[in-house]
């Protein structure tokens, strides 16, 4: 990653020597030493370490020091916590029942830290945590082993049986258990990818358009398109973190009932 990085700064360097525009949008993802240069080891401390210890201070703040003093009339801190409490409970009961409320918890625990790092992802000279597969994969990794294990000692061998399509003709059967056992291995696949895929594709592309603010003639129309699109990723921000708890919801609901 330091390699990509110098080769990418003497790449610019080169360029503006040459009196060119350049600009590389994936340079804000790659991964360095908060202290010094050189590799990246397992135990360095990097920008991604660093931004994954705010938000976890922010979540504190907000859902701890922000709630200490409640009172009838809530401050703002209070009240954008008991909002957020408030939405992921009504969902896990919805879809999983009441029967799920126990892991409530984690599911919450797992939206805060999603929707605050995306948040903290669009403050200008930070990074993205969540657009890194390293991160989200472990997130979908850690949803799937968690609800399989739970699927098997909540229902046995039975759990099994949402593989197997009993309202199929017999002769289908067979064919459909492959495809959806194919698909139930395909889940942290899809759950990791859409959540980096999409905050990736977003911070990228303000980050092309940002390169053609420097050029007069098209200034004006570059500001106006990264005004649009950072518009736009605040609120993929929220609904890319709505949308991997509601699966991991979905996924819980299958462990937990796998007959429906």
């Amino acid at each position: 990653m330091a390699t990509e990085a110098t080769h990418g700064a003497e790449t610019a360097e080169h360029g503006a020597e040459a009196g060119g525009l350049v600009f590389h949008p994936m340079d804000q993802f790659i991964v360095k030493p908060l202290f010094g240069h050189g590799e990246v080891g397992m135990f360095t401390i990097t920008n991604v370490t660093l931004w994954m210890a705010i938000a976890i201070l922010v979540i504190v703040g907000l859902m701890v020091f922000g709630t200490r003093r409640r009172a009838v009339i809530p401050s703002r801190s209070q009240s954008v916590a008991e909002l957020a409490y408030g939405f992921i409970h009504k969902m896990v009961e919805d879809v999983t029942g009441k029967e799920g409320l126990v892991y409530f918890p984690y599911i919450m625990t797992l939206f805060m830290f999603i929707v605050v790092a995306n948040f903290l992802g669009l403050i200008p000279m930070s990074f993205t945590t969540t657009s890194h597969f390293a991160v989200t994969v472990v997130l979908a990794l850690c949803v799937f082993l968690g609800v399989t294990i739970l699927g098997f000692v909540k229902n046995g061998p039975s759990f099994l049986s949402m593989f197997w399509v009993s309202s199929a003709p017999l002769a289908l059967r067979p064919v459909l258990a492959i495809i959806e056992i194919i698909s139930y291995f395909v889940r942290p696949v899809s759950h990791s990818i859409r959540l980096a895929g999409n905050v990736m594709a977003g911070h990228a592309v303000i980050k092309v358009f940002a390169g053609f603010a420097g050029l007069a003639v098209i200034s004006p129309l570059s500001v106006v398109a990264i005004t649009a699109i950072y518009g736009l990723e605040v609120m993929v921000a929220f609904v890319q973190a709505y949308v991997f708890t509601i699966l991991t919801c979905v996924y819980l609901k299958d462990a937990l009932h796998p007959h429906h």
